[in-house]
C-alpha cells in the first residue's frame, strides 16, 4: 500500500508544490555537491570527481515528506479519507549545520541536523517544531513516518539492493543507514530509482540517520568504512577487505573433545582454513545453552576443540540460534514460562475454564489462530497449553486441548483471562521472543561469554528471519544486540537474511540449506549462483554452501567429485567462500572421499592464490559450463573444460569428455566402489593416469584393454571426441544402473 501510496504522490507532488521563494540550499563536501531548491525539491547532486550529475533532474522530488496513516489535523482530516497520506515538504532553510523544513498540509517544522565530512554527509532529525494557527482547532499532531532524505538517481549499470547503492565503473551514489532504526528503501521507477532513507514512529524518530556518499566505485568502501568509524557501527567493509573473509569454512557436526582430531585431520585434506562449531553439539538448548553430556567439564571441552582448531592453523567459528528459544530451554519448560516470549494474537476467556477442561470459551479474533502441528501453543497465566481445533464463528472455541504443557502446571483461570498464542517457530522446537524485552541481550550475554571464553573469530547468525514485525527493524536490531556482545569484534560473519543495517554485520552472504546431490547442479543455478550475482551488487560474497557430505546410498550417489569440482568451480569465480557440513561417519563410509578432498583443496588453493585472471573468472562463472582443475606434479594448475557423458541419476562408473592437445580424454571414477572396464581400442594406444599426472598400471588382453575403475583416473586415446564416448559408454553400460533419488 505504502508504495502505491508513493507512485501516485511522486507524480502528483510538480502539480501541488507551491512556489515557496528564497534561495537554493546547498550542501557540499569534498566528494559531492547537493542542492536543494527552497522549495523543498533535490535539484542537483554532482559527483565533483567526474563532474556528473547524478540526479534524474526531470523526476522533482521533495528530500522530506511526513507520513500519517490518516490524516490527523483536526481539519486535514475532514478534508481526507482515512487512509495513509504523505505530506510533502514545500520550503526548505538552511541555518548553519540545520536544515528547517515545511510540510505541504501540515504545520511541523523538522530541523535536520547536518554532519558534513569530506567523504559524506549524515542527516538525522533532531527535533519537530510546530506552528500554531490562530483559527481552527489546532494541537501538535502525530507523525507516523519521516522520510528523511530522498533522492530520484539516475540509472546506472548496478543497483546494489542491500546495500542501497547504484554504481557503476566511474560513480556509486549510496544512502545508507547510520543505525539500525534507520528505514532504508529503493523505489525503482522509469526513469529513476528513488533511494529512501526514513524514520517510523514505532521504533524512533530521533536518533536514527543516514549518510550520503558519492564517490568512485574503488573509494566507496574506504568511504562507507569511515562511515562505520564515525558512528561506531559494526565495521562491514573493513571484514569484506579481510583476507580471511575469503576462505570456506567446514562445519563440524556431532565434535566432541574425542574426536575434535579427526575432524581436523579430514578439513586440513580439503583445504580449510577455517572450522565452525554448531551449538547444538556442545548445548542442550537455545536460550541458557547448558552443557549436553557430551560435554562434562563445559567450558574446559569446548575450549579444548578450539585450542585444537587453532593449533592446526584454522579459525573458529561459531553457529548459534539467538532471537529464539528452545521448548526443551528453561525459559519455556522451567515450571514458570517466561512471559516475554513473542505473541501473534491474544485472547480472552469468555467462561472460566477449570484445570481439566479441554475445551476453552474465548472471544477476539481466532483468524490469528494457527493450525500447524507444533505451533498451537497458548500462554494463559503460568500455564502452556495446546489446542487440536478452533472455531471460527461465536461461540469461539478451542477444542482438544492439552494442559500443562512443557512442565508447566495445569490451573483453573477466571473469566476475563488474556491467553496468548507464542509466536512458535516454523521449526517447532523453538519459541520466538519479545524483541521490545531484555530477553536478546540476556541471550546476547551468554553467547558473548561462550564466544570469548572459547576464543571463537567469527560467527553464524541462524534464524535471523525468527523475529517479529518490523522485519526490515528486528531481523539487524537482534543481531546488532548479539553483535555488541561479541568481543573482541568477529573478523567477518555470515547469517540467515539480510536486512540493511545487516551489511555492516553479515561480511558475507548467506548459506543456503542443503541441496541433494541429484539436484546439485539445477538447484545451483535456480539459487546460489542467483544469489552470488545478486550480492556482488552489494560487494558482498555469497556462500556457496551449505554443501553436504554424503556416502552414496540405495537412493543416491552421494557427493562425486564433480559436483565439488562444479561448486568450487562457480565460487572461485565469484570469489567466495564455501561451507562442507563434515560428518564423520559419511567422510569414512565415502569409498571417494580422498578424491573429494583433493578436489576441494585444489581450488580453495587456487582461489586464495589468486591464479586465475579477470577473465578466467568470467569464463568460470558460466552456470551451464563444467571445468575441472588439475594440477601436475610440479604444481602448476590446468584447467580443463569438459562434458558429462553419465547422467546424476546413475551409479557404478561417472564419465566426463575433454581434449587436451590432439587426444580425447575421459575423466572417469566409480561412485561407490571398483570395477575393472573393457575397451576395445585395437586401433589406439591409450594411456592413463590419475588427477595428478601419476601413469595408472593397466593391461591388454587380445583386443580389449582392462582398466581398472576405482578413484579418479583420465584416459587419453588417439580418438574422436564422439568414438572416444561410444566406447566409453559401451564399456561401462554393464556397470551402471539407474537411481530413484529421494526427494
Amino acid at each position: 500500500m505504502k508504495r502505491v501510496v508513493w507512485i501516485l504522490w511522486i507524480w502528483l507532488f510538480p502539480l501541488m508544490a507551491r512556489a515557496a521563494g528564497g534561495e537554493d540550499v546547498v550542501l557540499e563536501n569534498a566528494a559531492l555537491r547537493l542542492v536543494i531548491g527552497a522549495d523543498g525539491v533535490a535539484r542537483s547532486l554532482v559527483h565533483k570527481a567526474t563532474g556528473e550529475e547524478c540526479l534524474a533532474t526531470k523526476v522533482p522530488t521533495p528530500i522530506c515528506a511526513i507520513t500519517q496513516y490518516r490524516p490527523y489535523d483536526n481539519e486535514n482530516f475532514l478534508i481526507y479519507p482515512a487512509k495513509p497520506r504523505i505530506f510533502p515538504a514545500n520550503r526548505v532553510e538552511r541555518r548553519g549545520d540545520r536544515l528547517y523544513v515545511e510540510f505541504e498540509d501540515t504545520y511541523d517544522i523538522a530541523v535536520i541536523r547536518l554532519d558534513i565530512r569530506d567523504d559524506y554527509i549524515g542527516f538525522s532529525l533532531e527535533r519537530v517544531d510546530y506552528r500554531i494557527e490562530a483559527y481552527g482547532v489546532k494541537r501538535q499532531t502525530e507523525i507516523d513516518e519521516f522520510a528523511l532524505l530522498q533522492l530520484a538517481v539516475r540509472p546506472r549499470e548496478h543497483f546494489g539492493e542491500w546495500l542501497n547503492v547504484i554504481w557503476d565503473d566511474r560513480t556509486a551514489v549510496n544512502l545508507l543507514g547510520t543505525h539500525p532504526g534507520t528505514r532504508i528503501d529503493a523505489y525503482p521507477g522509469e526513469d529513476a530509482t528513488t533511494l529512501y532513507a526514513g524514520l517510523d514512529a514505532r521504533v524512533g524518530l530521533f536518533g536514527p540517520g543516514a549518510a550520503l556518499v558519492v564517490s568512485s566505485r574503488e573509494e566507496l568502501l574506504p568511504a562507507i568504512g569511515q562511515v562505520e568509524r564515525d558512528y561506531d557501527l559494526p565495521r562491514g567493509a573493513e571484514s569484506r577487505q579481510d583476507p580471511n573473509c575469503r576462505c570456506s569454512y567446514y562445519s563440524l557436526r556431532g565434535v566432541t573433545p574425542q574426536n575434535i582430531d579427526a575432524h581436523i585431520e579430514y578439513a586440513r585434506r580439503g583445504g580449510f582454513r577455517t572450522m565452525v562449531v554448531y551449538y547444538v553439539d556442545f548445548a542442550r538448548s537455545c536460550g541458557h545453552y547448558g552443557w549436553r553430556e557430551e560435554y562434562p567439564n563445559g567450558m574446559e571441552d569446548l575450549r579444548y576443540i578450539t585450542d585444537r582448531i587453532r593449533a592446526a592453523g584454522m579459525i573458529p567459528g561459531l553457529h548459534f540460534h539467538y532471537s529464539k528459544v528452545g521448548v526443551n530451554d528453561p525459559y519455556i519448560n522451567g515450571g514458570h514460562p517466561d512471559t516475554r516470549m513473542n505473541a501473534v494474537c491474544e485472547l480472552v476467556l469468555a467462561e472460566p475454564a477449570g484445570a481439566a477442561d479441554t475445551l476453552l470459551v474465548v472471544e477476539g479474533n481466532t483468524q490469528g489462530l494457527r493450525r500447524e502441528e507444533g505451533r498451537r501453543l497458548l500462554h494463559l497465566g503460568d500455564e502452556l497449553i495446546s489446542y487440536t481445533d478452533f472455531t471460527t464463528r461465536p461461540p469461539y472455541l478451542l477444542t482438544g486441548c492439552r494442559r500443562g504443557m512443557h512442565n508447566s502446571q495445569p490451573a483453573a483461570h477466571a473469566a476475563g483471562s488474556r491467553a496468548r498464542l507464542l509466536d512458535v517457530d516454523d521449526w517447532p522446537l523453538f519459541v520466538r521472543i519479545d524483541q521490545n524485552t531484555g530477553i536478546q541481550r540476556e541471550i546476547a550475554e551468554r553467547l558473548g561469554r561462550i564466544y570469548a571464553e572459547a576464543g571463537f573469530r567469527f560467527v553464524y547468525f541462524d534464524g535471523a528471519e525468527d523475529v517479529p514485525m518490523p522485519y526490515w527493524y528486528n531481523v539487524s536490531r537482534s543481531q546488532s544486540v548479539v553483535y555488541d556482545a561479541l568481543q573482541p569484534a568477529p573478523l567477518f560473519a555470515e547469517g540467515a537474511l539480510k536486512s540493511h543495517f545487516g551489511w555492516h554485520i553479515l561480511s558475507r552472504g548467506n548459506a543456503f540449506d542443503i541441496f541433494p546431490p541429484e539436484y546439485i547442479r539445477p538447484a545451483m543455478k535456480r539459487y546460489t549462483l542467483r544469489g552470488a550475482a545478486r550480492n556482488a551488487e552489494d560487494f558482498t560474497a555469497v556462500d556457496f554452501g551449505w554443501v553436504n557430505y554424503l556416502a552414496p546410498g540405495d537412493a543416491t550417489i552421494g557427493m562425486q567429485p564433480d559436483m565439488y569440482e562444479y561448486i568450487y568451480s562457480k565460487a572461485l569465480a565469484w570469489d567466495a567462500p564455501v561451507s562442507l557440513v563434515g560428518n564423520l561417519e559419511e567422510l569414512r563410509r565415502h569409498p571417494r572421499t580422498e578424491d573429494n578432498l583433493r578436489v576441494m583443496e585444489r581450488w580453495e588453493r587456487a582461489k586464495l592464490e589468486d591464479a586465475f585472471t579477470p577473465e578466467e573468472k568470467e569464463m568460470l562463472k558460466d552456470p551451464d559450463r563444467e571445468f575441472f582443475l588439475f594440477e601436475d606434479p610440479k604444481g602448476r594448475f590446468e584447467l580443463c573444460a569438459c562434458r558429462q557423458l553419465t547422467p546424476d541419476n546413475e551409479s557404478g562408473v561417472r564419465a566426463f569428455l575433454f581434449r587436451r592437445g590432439a587426444k580425447s580424454c575421459i575423466l572417469y571414477w566409480h561412485t561407490s566402489g571398483e570395477a575393472t572396464l573393457r575397451l576395445p581400442l585395437s586401433g589406439s594406444r591409450p594411456t592413463l593416469t590419475d588427477d595428478r599426472g601419476a601413469r595408472i598400471s593397466f593391461r591388454r588382453n587380445g583386443d580389449h584393454y582392462l582398466l581398472p575403475a576405482a578413484g579418479r583416473a583420465i584416459l587419453e586415446m588417439d580418438l574422436s571426441e564422439a568414438e572416444a564416448e561410444r566406447l566409453f559408454l559401451e564399456a561401462i553400460k554393464p556397470l551402471n544402473q539407474p537411481i530413484e533419488p529421494a526427494q
